[in-house]
């Protein structure tokens, strides 16, 4: 059975579908991290899918060390250089597959070292699914939110012995993964967040104890929130309420800002997916890399 949470985050991204449809509505497999799309992840749009070059970068697969864990990560970087701004990736529910490598591989090209850490990887392989209900109730729903904390702790401390500056980290997170923008930038050493169509309230258990509104008045980082209007699965209302959870905290929380897009639905940026929306992404990857120079990121 799936929480509540994830029915939510089920029904935003395939909205009127049936969880048994993931697996009649596949295409290229994932074979390896960040190669391949997921399973699950429905029917890829060849003609809108983005591939950025690696011309220039030092790409590929890494691990680092978390509590005796390896935890497997895709990373990106302009070759032969150091003191790099950096960037932490967070996944969309499908874990690090080839959208979530190439994002890497954008900001790689505009000067950043990304990092995205497999967060789903003790928990199992995201990739060896095809119903897509299943995945989350026996992956996606057994991953602690400290568990994610501390492995981007670790992605961290591996992104700045790699040539990284510990002094300029920001995070950007894309669905399941907004959220965890939102998180992180109430506790990480990151000095600016952009969370893609990340929720902000949700239902509440041991794993996951506490919601983005929950964490609002204590933000150490401004975060850039970038919705669509017609996102099923995050209605207006909630970001209203984060809003003036956020008017009342620290002053990264007031400097928090939104875009909402209209007559846009969930995952616009996702070039993938039937979901993306060229000029919301667009703009949104303009206003994401603006932001995190404005904090001082870049």
């Amino acid at each position: 059975m799936l929480s509540n949470n994830l029915k939510t985050e089920f029904n935003s991204l395939f909205p009127g579908a049936t969880t048994e449809q993931g697996a009649s509505r596949r295409t290229a497999l994932k074979v390896a991290l960040g190669v391949g799309y997921a399973a699950t992840a429905v029917p890829i749009m060849a003609q809108t899918a983005i591939k950025t070059s690696t011309e220039g970068l030092r790409a590929g697969e890494t691990s680092f060390e978390v509590a005796g864990f390896k935890v497997p990560a895709y990373f990106a970087a302009p070759a032969g250089k150091t003191n790099l701004p950096v960037v932490l990736v967070v996944q969309e529910i499908f874990g690090v597959h080839e959208y979530i490598a190439d994002t890497c591989r954008r900001f790689a090209q505009a000067g950043y070292l990304a990092i995205a850490p497999e967060l789903y990887a003790r928990q199992g392989d995201p990739s060896k699914y095809t119903d897509i209900g299943k995945m989350m109730a026996e992956v996606v729903a057994k991953v602690p939110d400290a568990q994610v904390m501390a492995d981007l702790d670790g992605a961290v401390k591996w992104a700045t012995a790699q040539g990284g500056d510990p002094a300029k980290v920001a995070i950007t997170g894309f669905c399941w993964g907004g959220r965890i923008a939102w998180l992180y930038a109430a506790q990480g050493p990151v000095k600016a967040a952009v969370a893609w169509y990340g929720r902000v309230v949700g239902a509440q258990n041991d794993l996951t104890p506490r919601n983005p509104i929950d964490l609002a008045g204590q933000m150490r980082a401004p975060v850039l929130g970038l919705y669509g209007e017609k996102d099923g699965g995050i209605p207006l209302d909630t970001l209203d309420k984060m809003k003036a959870a956020l008017a009342a905290g620290t002053p990264a929380a007031k400097a928090a800002q939104f875009v909402v897009y209209p007559d846009t639905g969930h995952a616009f940026h996702a070039d993938y997916r039937a979901s993306y929306r060229q000029g919301p992404a667009q703009d949104g990857w303009t206003r994401c890399l603006a932001w995190f120079q404005a904090n001082g990121v870049a």
